[in-house]
């Protein structure tokens, strides 16, 4: 089976021509929806899908209610860019760029009914529970595809003797309404991504989303350890238990080392005041946004609503940014015992609390590693902003280390807490108050200076 191909058949069917899409509407029958679940995923939409009310909801009208199921929901949207009609009210769809090109919204309704389709073919109710979210699926649906098309065979054909897939799923199908026409074909790949935002209003798009479909996060993604960037939401509903904006937070760190430039629209990018890595990322994900968006920075991959990153100023600012989330970790790890070498008692102050105290081990927040204490990020941001002294810009205008920055915090960061215990005594040490005080950071900054300076005087 080619993964890219596919033929849907419909029971009724409609076509309506705007522009550059063709739109191909009607009513599907469950039995032959299965194609689509074979081949086409969630990729395409920016926002994966996870169980929950919605898809109960879906399941039980189903269930309850088939012969109104159809008139229930706007049913799956999918996007093809190239198609062919044929007869019977079949139509073959090849995803040509499955980046962009699948399903665009609907995921809800696809998990919902490829859950109840995995049910009826397997007997198997506990799916219900272990299916929570696209990726749970499809790991299911691979393992139990014998049992579904032997449904299929039982609810179709003149021996059918089975009803479980004969109730209909409103389908629509976007296409080129030229597929013979480059130029349509490009108009079509480009509104994509707004048709699939406008579509998905009920729970509007987040930036981070729609970004990390522009594919602005991709090199951010391929610089992080493996084990850091499969536990990113890089999408809404996606896996992973760490949220995108954390991270691009902490990219700006290297980034404003830059002479950043014009947007698209011709505004100079500026970063973010460094308090807002800690206090308003909603900002920083907007300012990256604008970044990378920009001709000077990033281009169309061709006629997608895609774009690829070929500024290699901003490509080093991110390999850098890519290893910050292990040295903030080690920070988070060091800071207690660096405190207490400075006359604190780090296990006595009321905002923290001991592993011990704790039901479960508490762990970092990137690596995951064990630490004895739990307490709020708002302590360290500005130590985390400090490592921006250990970088620099080279000659060929790359940032890079200057100092390695696991030696330097080894030897340094006992002195440099030290220093740092009149910003947290001058706010009694409220996180909130320190993580968004500017001169925090000012003071970190010229901690970390000072000891650069030492340091080569030393040598």
């Amino acid at each position: 089976m080619d993964p890219n191909k596919i033929i849907v058949r419909y029971e009724q069917v409609a076509e309506q021509v705007e522009g550059p899409v063709r739109r191909i509407i009607g009513f599907v029958r469950a039995a032959n929806m299965l194609t689509l679940f074979d081949a086409a995923d969630l990729e395409a939409n920016p926002r994966s899908a996870k169980a929950g009310p919605v898809t109960v909801a879906i399941s039980e009208s189903i269930e309850k209610t088939p012969e109104t199921f159809p008139f229930k929901t706007k049913g799956v949207l999918v996007g093809a860019s190239d198609y062919d009609a044929l007869d019977r009210k079949r139509y073959e769809l090849r995803f040509v760029n499955p980046r962009i090109e699948g399903i665009l919204d609907g995921g809800h309704n696809m998990l919902a009914i490829g859950t109840h389709i995995l049910v009826a073919a397997t007997g198997d109710e506990r799916l219900r529970q272990k299916i929570k979210r696209w990726s749970d699926f499809k790991d299911a649906w691979h393992e139990n595809r014998a049992a579904v098309h032997a449904l299929k065979r039982a609810s179709t054909g003149e021996d059918a003797n089975s009803e479980e897939l004969n109730f209909l799923v409103p389908l629509e199908i976007l296409v080129p309404s030229d597929v013979e026409d480059n130029g349509v074909v490009d108009q079509f790949n480009n509104s994509l991504l707004d048709i699939c935002a406008a579509r998905n209003n009920n729970h509007e798009l987040t930036l981070e989303t729609r970004a990390n479909k522009k594919g602005f996060y991709e090199e951010l993604r391929k610089a992080l350890p493996p084990s850091i960037a499969a536990r990113i939401e890089w999408k809404s509903n996606e896996s992973g238990d760490i949220r995108v904006r954390d991270l691009i937070a902490l990219s700006w760190i290297p980034l404003s080392l830059l002479a950043l430039p014009h947007d698209e629209d011709g505004r100079k990018v500026e970063p973010p005041v460094p308090q807002n890595i800690y206090r308003n990322k909603g900002e920083c994900v907007k300012l990256f946004d604008r970044l990378m968006g920009s001709p000077a920075v990033s281009k169309p991959t061709g006629g997608e609503y895609t774009r690829e990153l070929h500024n290699e100023a901003v490509r080093s600012a991110l390999r850098i940014a890519a290893s910050l989330p292990v040295l903030y970790d080690k920070i988070y790890i060091d800071f207690p015992a660096a405190y207490n070498k400075a006359d604190g008692k780090f296990g006595k102050l009321d905002i923290v609390k001991m592993a011990k105290d704790m039901h479960s081990q508490p762990l970092s927040h990137f690596t995951e590693e064990p630490v004895e204490y739990r307490y709020p990020d708002g302590l360290i941001m500005p130590l985390v902003y400090g490592l921006k002294a250990l970088m620099r810009v080279s000659k060929a205008g790359a940032v890079e280390w200057a100092e390695d920055p696991v030696d330097f915090l080894d030897e340094h960061l006992d002195t440099i807490v030290k220093k740092y215990r009149v910003i947290l005594d001058a706010f009694s040490l409220d996180p909130q108050k320190i993580g968004k005080n500017e001169g925090s950071y000012a003071y970190v900054i010229d901690a970390f200076e000072t000891e650069i300076l030492r340091r080569a005087h030393r040598v």
